[in-house]
């Protein structure tokens, strides 16, 4: 009886370890996610000007990470994060509080197959912070969204936020409107487009450590002097077709795009 009982200890032992040992089911390419049938034809018609393979390349994206995106608002990002981090890594969209964006919901229940492991949680104004687990991420990223946080008061919170989920060693990928030299706070809230300096400061407050810069999403052609700010630009187009094809020409706006790292 005791014989038995140890080829079944045995047994058992080994079928744990081949399960353990079992390998993690395949992951798309990230060239074949933002090439896929779930892109939404209006959005991938803006990789142009957004470049996300360039952009999350640059930031270090792999599809084994821990990731969150900050306000995924119609979900341009969900669409290629989502599917990629699907099956070995895991993806918070950070949503801007109240969590009452139907259209985002709609979309991910209506494409479990992309979108089933999506973990929606709050980032914003005026006490929602619960991003993701402290100290639990890889990767935040955040595009074009600092002005707003400008316009909120509440942007010291935010990078605080940011900085409180990654792990240490995490990265903090952020694109923003670039402003012109000599702008000031107010300029940057009326106009979209924020300091650059300004940026980097607010990060190394939080504690981050600026690791690389990147002019994947500059555009000379951005004067950044318009009547309604950087939504007179693509693909808002606030004007309406007053001068539209002079705006179309010149495209979406001039970005910086900064990787950070928490130390």
């Amino acid at each position: 009886m005791k014989r038995i009982r140890t080829a079944a200890a045995v047994a058992l032992l080994i079928l744990t370890c081949v399960a353990r040992a079992a390998p993690l089911p395949p992951s798309p390419s990230l060239s074949e996610v933002i090439a896929g049938p779930q892109r939404t034809p209006a959005f991938e018609a803006r990789d142009r000007y957004r470049h996300p393979l360039e952009d999350l390349e640059f930031f270090g994206l792999k599809p084994d990470m821990s990731v969150v995106e900050i306000w995924p608002s119609g979900g341009w990002w969900t669409e290629i994060l989502g599917p990629y981090l699907r099956a070995r890594g895991k993806y918070y969209a950070a949503a801007q509080p109240p969590l009452r964006d139907t259209a985002f919901h709609n979309k991910l229940a209506a494409a479990p197959q992309y979108y089933d492991r999506v973990i929606v949680t709050e980032a914003g104004s005026p006490d929602h912070w619960r991003i993701a687990p402290p100290g639990t991420v890889d990767l935040v990223l955040t595009f074009r969204n600092v002005h707003n946080w400008l316009a909120g008061g509440y942007e010291k919170k935010m990078f605080a936020a940011m900085y409180r989920a990654l792990k240490p060693g995490g990265v903090l990928g952020l694109v923003e409107h670039r402003a012109a030299p000599g702008t000031t706070r107010a300029d940057w809230v009326k106009t979209g487009y924020v300091s650059q300096d300004f940026v980097i400061g607010l990060a190394r407050e939080a504690g981050f450590r600026l690791v690389a810069k990147s002019e994947i999403n500059a555009n000379p052609k951005d004067t950044k002097n318009y009547p309604k700010g950087v939504w007179t630009l693509p693909p808002t187009l606030e004007l309406g077709r007053k001068d539209r094809a002079k705006y179309l020409a010149i495209g979406e706006s001039d970005r910086m795009t900064l990787k950070f790292v928490k130390p």
